[in-house]
């Protein structure tokens, strides 16, 4: 059994109340959900929040909704917790609620690639990108072997032969064995993701392997006010808005 949880709070450092932001219609936490709901390789999908008005409005519209801890300090913890009720799942996947423009075919061949995979604990996809002064988009640094070794909002590797350099960001979904989930919350935050604010620097600081690939994928997250003009501006014109 494969099961998506999409972690979502209500109060976000620089939109407020970003899940409930509605755009073309629906809010933002919604477009997440449907969007997952249409992944053909998902089994179930459920938010999981701290909030009572997000879980209303999910189940308001026809998904499931879990109540979580107020007391956790990121998603991957508050997935966490739900995912206990999820012994025999095969693999949990992790999307951000603030993803309104996430492709189900981006989560699908992340499943894949990860049961192909599975020497990795954890799988997240990375894409390249433009815009790596950005200190919103967390910039990824990867082996030969598709392994992460690094994240960091710095723009990473440090192009010191000045030559074509190609950056690539986190794409914000994320694949977890269930053990590797149970054992990254209950890891105390490490030294690297304290100084960089990145969660999963802490199952790289604990020796959990990430795997990654490069998807061709144009979805993005809705951080700031200019990503929610600009998807405000692209919902109605994405060809997987009519098919919800």
């Amino acid at each position: 059994m494969i099961i998506a949880l999409i972690p979502s709070r209500l109060n976000s450092k620089r939109l407020n109340k970003k899940p409930l932001l509605v755009i073309d219609g629906l809010p933002i936490i919604i477009h997440t959900l449907k969007r997952v709901q249409l992944c053909k390789k998902v089994d179930k999908v459920i938010v999981c929040t701290d909030s009572r008005e997000i879980k209303r409005v999910v189940e308001d519209h026809g998904g499931e909704a879990c109540l979580t801890s107020v007391k956790h300090r990121n998603g991957t913890e508050r997935i966490a917790e739900v995912s206990k009720k999820f012994k025999r799942a095969e693999l949990i996947i992790d999307v951000q609620g603030d993803e309104p423009l996430v492709d189900p075919n981006d989560i699908n061949h992340v499943i894949k690639f990860h049961k192909k995979n599975k020497n990795f604990d954890i799988v997240l996809p990375i894409k390249k990108t433009s815009n790596a002064d950005d200190q919103s988009l967390i910039k990824v640094v990867s082996s030969e072997k598709n392994r992460i070794l690094y994240f960091s909002r710095a723009k990473i590797p440090f192009n010191y032969n000045q030559k074509n350099l190609n950056y690539f960001k986190d794409l914000s979904v994320i694949s977890f064995k269930p053990k590797a989930l149970t054992k990254f919350s209950k890891l105390k935050p490490g030294k690297m993701e304290k100084i960089e604010g990145i969660e999963l620097l802490r199952a790289i600081e604990n020796d959990l392997s990430i795997g990654t690939f490069e998807a061709k994928s144009s979805s993005f997250g809705v951080n700031v006010k200019q990503d929610l003009l600009r998807a405000i501006n692209e919902m109605p014109k994405n060809k997987i808005r009519k098919l919800y």
